[in-house]
């Protein structure tokens, strides 16, 4: 008994360092009962923008002579008031006034810009700005934490598919690289020069799509995302050249051919805190193994032949005195 209240209580406590975000606290200093600013204050809402994530509380200090509101809505601005101008409020927030010395506490569950100013005072004005809280981990389109490589069987079971990208975090306005791979699940072998439709699907809507051709068993796409939401990564029609296109497989009476295999993943893109636009990227075929193979072939190549043909040449070579009339060969 003794042991299942415990856990209970450790569950708790768990769920409850979770659910909870970060604290963080404004102070109404003094003087900020006067729109003149000809006090010890300076500012009337302290720090007056606020950046944090949802599910993160701010507390309002009022370390000020009089009593004070913190309401959502516009203010009056700083001359406002006096042309009966004293604010209007939005109803997302209203601590009602509190006295010198107390404080109010909200809990923002909601992304977005938040401005609010006091009623009893309109000219202070305030600002939060609530952003999503982007995870340290990369997960699918449900919230699940998910580890790479990620690994997803046709259909049919033929042909197993690996994924990662990096960075992990997917993030708008920020280069993002697909890795991915094809194996023989029965041999667990690469399998090289796979056909196949390289999709992107984000919010419903179909953003990126590309053909490929894998080499040494793995190819990349690279892609940078403008908007947030959920994607489906897919990759779609894949087959090998050397199996003929009217090739098919029957599977319990249906026909299955290589233009149904196809696998899915999902991710999220969060906005980035830290960017807000990009450079146009035109996106290029991938850059393939077998090329560097080739490249290095021909460079390793090229000198040796020649310098195999320069020793034949010299050896074949008539020395200075050969053929020459009196010369005697040693």
């Amino acid at each position: 008994m003794h042991f299942i209240i415990l856990f209970l209580l450790l569950s708790i406590l768990i769920s409850v360092e979770s659910v909870y975000g970060e604290e963080y606290i404004v102070d109404i200093p003094f003087g900020a009962y006067n729109p003149e600013l000809n006090t010890p204050a300076e500012i009337w809402y302290n720090p007056p923008q606020m950046y944090i994530s949802v599910g993160d509380t701010i507390t309002w200090y009022n370390d000020d002579k009089e009593g004070h509101t913190v309401t959502s809505g516009e203010g009056s601005g700083r001359f406002g008031w006096m042309s009966d101008n004293f604010g209007t409020p939005d109803d997302y927030f209203d601590s009602g006034s509190f006295r010198p010395g107390e404080s109010w506490t909200f809990t923002f569950e909601e992304s977005g810009t938040f401005s609010y100013y006091c009623t009893i005072h309109p000219w202070m004005e305030g600002v939060v700005i609530v952003e999503k809280k982007i995870p340290d981990y990369p997960h699918d389109a449900t919230g699940k934490k998910i580890e790479f490589p990620l690994l997803v069987y046709t259909p049919d079971q033929n042909i197993e598919v690996n994924l990662t990208w990096d960075p992990q975090v997917i993030k708008t306005h920020e280069k993002i690289q697909f890795v991915y791979q094809f194996y023989d699940p029965q041999t667990n072998s690469n399998l090289a020069e796979m056909k196949y439709n390289f999709i992107i699907f984000q919010n419903g809507v179909e953003i990126f799509h590309d053909e490929g051709l894998s080499q040494i068993g793995g190819d990349y796409r690279n892609f940078i995302f403008s908007e947030s939401g959920s994607i489906i990564i897919r990759i779609e029609g894949i087959q090998s050249p050397s199996i003929l296109a009217e090739e098919s497989v029957t599977v319990f009476g249906d026909v299955q051919n290589s233009e149904q295999r196809s696998v899915d993943f999902t991710a999220v893109v969060y906005d980035n805190p830290e960017k807000t636009t990009h450079e146009v990227y035109h996106t290029k075929p991938a850059q393939r193994l077998t090329l560097y193979y080739e490249l290095m072939l021909f460079i390793i190549l090229i000198p040796a032949v020649m310098f195999i043909g320069a020793l034949l040449w010299l050896k074949k070579k008539p020395s200075v005195n050969e053929g020459r009339p009196g010369a005697v060969k040693i």
